[in-house]
């Protein structure tokens, strides 16, 4: 259903029978009256900023009056919140922003709630990558155990591993359930795809000439392409950490590019940015 629509007698019943799954706020103005007007005007603006939370359904009484009467309208404005069917709370006369905001927050989900539900149904659909933007945004909100689980399986389905890694690491005993469980499962079973025979070799030849710089690129290059980023990073910040221009410059080159690879928004990325700029400031 739009955010914003004009309610009639045409389409009342189908507003009615939404809000038993989505809040609607009943507006009732009329043309006559100036403060119902600016007040219409309002509520319409923050439909449209809360796209998703809550329809706004405009009752026009100088047209709709049956309307205003089965509502016991008196005066406009009146403002009326819906939920189930039946009116739940509401306002007379003019009001501002802040005071409708606080009055709908005790009736509306939480926004990140909303951006939750819309990722779940882009993964459904296999469309990782917009979901990961919202999830981002409802775990800055509110990083509880739900958004987290969500945030890991939409990192896994985008194989970052080291961020699905991170954000099941930080669930707490109560809360790994079995979709935990099955996360965990898809992690384990992607890092082992990940843990080439070439990857082991190179691991192998690092330890026993830990100063061959040459290798150590060539094991960077391989732990990135897997998409293991984080040992990437560390293992490359270790000569960095000695001599910034390292082997001609080429592990900070090296270091860079895997920083620009995982993005500005990127968690990984932005520590180890920070580590970079200790190193050069």
């Amino acid at each position: 259903m739009e955010a914003v629509l004009e309610l009639t007698k045409d389409n009342i019943q189908d507003v009615v029978d939404a809000s038993m799954k989505q809040v609607v706020v009943l507006a009732f103005w009329s043309q006559q009256s100036p403060e119902s007007v600016a007040l219409s005007q309002t509520l319409t603006g923050m439909a449209h900023k809360q796209a998703g939370r809550f329809v706004l359904a405009k009752v026009d009484c100088d047209k709709e009056m049956e309307i205003a009467n089965y509502f016991q309208i008196q005066n406009v404005p009146t403002t009326l919140v819906l939920s189930e069917g039946k009116p739940v709370d509401g306002f007379a006369g003019l009001q501002e922003e802040v005071q409708i905001a606080a009055m709908l927050d005790k009736h509306l989900p939480a926004q990140w709630q909303i951006q939750l539900n819309e990722a779940k149904n882009l993964l459904a659909l296999q469309d990782a990558a917009p979901a990961l933007a919202l999830l981002k945004q409802a775990y800055a909100e509110s990083p509880n155990a739900e958004v987290t689980l969500v945030f890991a399986d939409a990192c896994l389905m985008l194989d970052d591993f080291d961020s699905a890694a991170e954000l099941l690491a930080s669930i707490g005993l109560a809360d790994q359930d079995s979709y935990y469980q099955s996360l965990k499962a898809k992690l384990a079973l992607a890092l082992d795809a990940a843990d080439s025979p070439e990857i082991r070799e190179l691991q192998k030849a690092v330890e026993s000439e830990p100063e061959n710089i040459a290798q150590l690129l060539l094991l960077a290059k391989a732990l990135h392409q897997a998409k293991r980023n984080e040992e990437a990073l560390a293992i490359l910040f270790t000569p960095l950490s000695k001599d910034i221009s390292v082997e001609n410059g080429e592990v900070k080159q090296l270091f860079l590019e895997i920083l620009t690879a995982l993005g500005q928004g990127n968690t990984l990325a932005n520590q180890y940015r920070r580590k970079l700029y200790s190193l050069l400031y």
